[in-house]
């Protein structure tokens, strides 16, 4: 039957546990002859019965007990809290059983199995661990190189390990749909990875790639085992390791580290534009602006100036004599006016005048001087 090859299914009489006669089955895997049981009942209920050594009743309540326990195992079967009953009838699906006791015909009129559809399964592609204290450790005692080199995208070759976390989501889909789930699953797990990973470059798969391919591995192997009809949700799936081959690991780190200083290089110098370029834009900014401003002044200035020439020369027009007599006087005004002068008469002699200026500088040095003191 294809049900009795599960492993880990933990159900049926097969699986030791759940059938008709207890949750030993003594190893055998068959159920003991009913025949032969009941014989060596009456032989010992007649041998009692000629020695004398028990009373009738007690010899009947004996047998009675004998008949219940029997129809008990027969007739019933408990199913555990991480289990789900899956009943058939001679052979064939009928239905599936809740954590509980429940009623069933005799074997071989219906078996059960009881697969442990809470429990969450480990399988593991490419290095194999050791459990220590019910957990397991991260490092490999065996590696498989046979499941964990693949050939990258851009051909490379590439050492990935990694774990699929998985349970069961359809009891009878798992156990009558696939003959082996647990080899099933590795095998489209490693496809699946082995698909994902030659689609990438090896760059990305060592470094910042790694979630992303946890992602399209676990989509793939769900589907995949969707079209199957399994019966089984994929949990997660955890790379736990993916470096170059060690035949030539010491080559990549080279690279790496190559790449790396590169990289840092690239930062400095985009850190030095990002300094200097600012600088330089706003330098150039201010000389734009100042180069503006002094243009608006000199146009303004000319502008104003040439508004006055045409006021100047619109009075010339109207009073030439009086314009140009106002304008010698305020050109002489201009040039003398900040200069030391000395005024003559018509016969050419000195005339004095008071230095209002000078004598306004020098009470103001007095001022200043006596104040100090």
């Amino acid at each position: 039957m294809p049900w009795s090859n599960q492993s880990g299914g933990g159900g049926g009489w097969k699986g030791g546990g759940g059938g008709p006669w207890g949750s030993g089955g003594g190893g055998s895997g068959q159920p003991p002859d009913l025949e032969d049981m009941l014989k060596r009942s009456q032989d010992r209920m007649r041998q009692a019965m000629q020695g004398g050594g028990a009373p009738g009743w007690l010899v009947f309540l004996a047998a009675a007990a004998g008949i219940m326990i029997v129809g008990w195992y027969a007739f019933f079967f408990r199913v555990n809290p991480d289990e789900l009953g899956v009943v058939m009838r001679f052979g064939e699906f009928v239905r599936q059983e809740p954590p509980g006791l429940h009623f069933r015909l005799p074997y071989p009129l219906e078996e059960v199995e009881l697969p442990k559809v809470t429990r969450q399964n480990i399988t593991e592609i490419g290095a194999r661990t050791v459990s220590r204290t019910g957990g397991f450790s991260s490092s490999p005692s065996s590696d498989l190189r046979r499941e964990s080199l693949m050939l990258t995208g851009d051909e490379n070759i590439v050492d990935v390990d990694f774990v699929v976390f998985w349970r069961i989501k359809d009891a009878a889909s798992y156990l009558f749909n696939i003959k082996d789930p647990g080899k099933a699953v590795k095998d489209v797990a490693e496809s699946a990875m082995r698909e994902v990973v030659g689609k990438s470059a090896i760059q990305p798969i060592l470094t910042e790639s790694r979630q992303q391919v946890e992602q399209d591995v676990h989509k793939l192997i769900q589907e995949t085992l969707d079209r199957y009809k399994a019966g089984i949700q994929i949990d997660q799936v955890q790379l736990q390791k993916s470096d170059p081959p060690d035949e030539v690991i010491e080559a990549f780190r080279s690279v790496q580290a190559a790449r790396l200083e590169k990289e840092t290089l690239q930062n400095q110098a985009s850190a030095y534009a990002n300094k200097v370029v600012p600088e330089a834009r706003g330098e150039a900014e201010r000389i734009i602006q100042g180069a503006e401003g002094y243009k608006q002044q000199t146009v303004a200035e000319a502008s104003g100036q040439a508004a006055r020439f045409l006021k100047i020369e619109e009075e010339y027009r109207k009073a030439p004599d009086v314009t140009r007599r106002r304008m010698y006087l305020e050109t002489m005004e201009r040039v003398l006016g900040g200069s030391d002068k000395i005024i003559l008469d018509t016969k050419g002699g000195v005339v004095p005048y008071l230095p209002l200026d000078q004598l306004q500088r020098s009470q103001s040095g007095a001022a200043k001087t006596e104040g100090g003191n």
